[in-house]
């Protein structure tokens, strides 16, 4: 089966139908997509899904005993770890047999590791070696000198996973990532794709092409980005300070509007914003993107290459959520020019932009799927 990458094909599947959805599911199982892949002509050709629900997901990965099932519920990650980098100490969860496949899950902003409350535990009990930073700037990762550059810039979030992976004496890994963690991970694959296995990004491809910094959007876009221009501002620095959580607040509820959180989910996640650099490194990621602050001199090689706009070679699951509020879902096919190996793309229903948490089933599956992409 060969699928155009400029009109990935999408399975829209019924629950009408219940002979016809086992089907199609099963067609779209971790088998079927590695055999439509290694039968493309090109490798960079996309297979699109929308995957409707959780039993639909399941019994897709039946086929392959990869069957995602969440395991009884956490509440908190923990006890946390923590290591040095060149420039941060990180602190993390880990879970997972040592020698387990590993899996970095990178979390966004404004919210934590808690994102991954049920992905970490169900990645552990399939057999990886399940990490979880706290980014620069959140929670209790902090700088370890006082005169290191706040930077939040997409080339320092790519280049703290490589760093934290060589202080973990760890050679290659699953990148896993949304928002934040998700520009993170696209950064490294593809600056140092040697050290990536695969790579699950939400909204595709989140390398910002910083030439194009001040060309508009669709007006309906630029409202949901109103904290991109409101930190520009000694009024939003303020805000950000005064009260990280009701930000947050606005944030989910607009990203996310189908996601019913509990004020103890934002309780949990409103830890995070309780560190010295917090809103020195919020600011700097969005005057940064919009060019109204300068870079870490640090990293000025590295977004150098990030403006030619790099592929991503290693094989790509990307996901899009039907319900995000900020970010229109797509069919893969306008980012598919920037993934040079196999990928699938799938569009999920019910999902906002916190979609591990929202969603846990499909982005487990999405780990799963990638680790067999070929």
């Amino acid at each position: 089966m060969t699928l155009p990458a400029s009109q990935p094909k999408i399975i829209c599947l019924s629950s009408k139908h219940r002979l016809t959805m086992y089907v199609i599911s099963v067609l779209i199982s971790f088998a079927g997509v590695a055999a439509a892949l290694k039968s493309a002509k090109s490798p960079s050709q996309t297979v699109s899904s929308v995957v409707q629900d959780p039993s639909i997901t399941n019994a897709a990965n039946t086929s392959n005993d990869t069957n995602s099932t969440i395991p009884q519920q956490v509440s908190r990650l923990e006890p946390l770890r923590y290591v040095n980098t060149t420039r941060l100490r990180v602190a993390y969860y880990e879970a997972g047999p040592v020698d387990g496949h590993v899996v970095l899950l990178l979390h966004g902003w404004p919210y934590d590791i808690h994102s991954y409350v049920d992905v970490a535990p169900s990645l552990a009990n399939h057999g990886y070696r399940v990490i979880v930073p706290y980014l620069r700037g959140n929670g209790p990762t902090t700088f370890l000198q006082k005169d290191t550059f706040r930077s939040g810039e997409q080339a320092a979030l790519g280049a703290d996973i490589i760093e934290l992976m060589d202080a973990l004496r760890i050679p290659k890994a699953i990148f896993a990532g949304y928002d934040w963690g998700g520009r993170g991970a696209c950064v490294a694959a593809a600056l140092w794709p040697k050290r990536c296995s695969g790579l699950v990004s939400v909204n595709s491809y989140l390398i910002q092409d910083l030439s194009k910094a001040w060309v508009p959007l669709d007006a309906k876009i630029e409202a949901g980005f109103w904290y991109f221009y409101y930190f520009l501002t000694p009024r939003g620095e303020a805000a950000l300070i005064q009260d990280p959580k009701d930000i947050a607040r606005i944030v989910w509820s607009r990203n996310s509007p189908q996601w019913n959180f509990t004020e103890s989910d934002l309780d949990r996640a409103a830890e995070t914003f309780v560190n010295p650099d917090y809103v020195s490194v919020v600011l700097h990621v969005y005057r940064h993107r919009l060019l109204y602050a300068p870079g870490d001199p640090a990293y000025a090689n590295l977004e150098t290459q990030l403006l030619k706009q790099p592929q991503i070679p290693v094989p790509a699951v990307t996901l899009d959520g039907l319900a995000d509020g900020n970010f229109p879902p797509t069919n893969g096919s306008s980012s598919a020019s920037h993934f040079s190996g196999p990928r699938v793309h799938h569009q999920v229903f019910g999902a906002g932009h916190n979609l591990p948490q929202e969603r846990p089933d499909a982005f487990i599956n999405s780990v799963l799927e990638v680790a067999n992409l070929k």
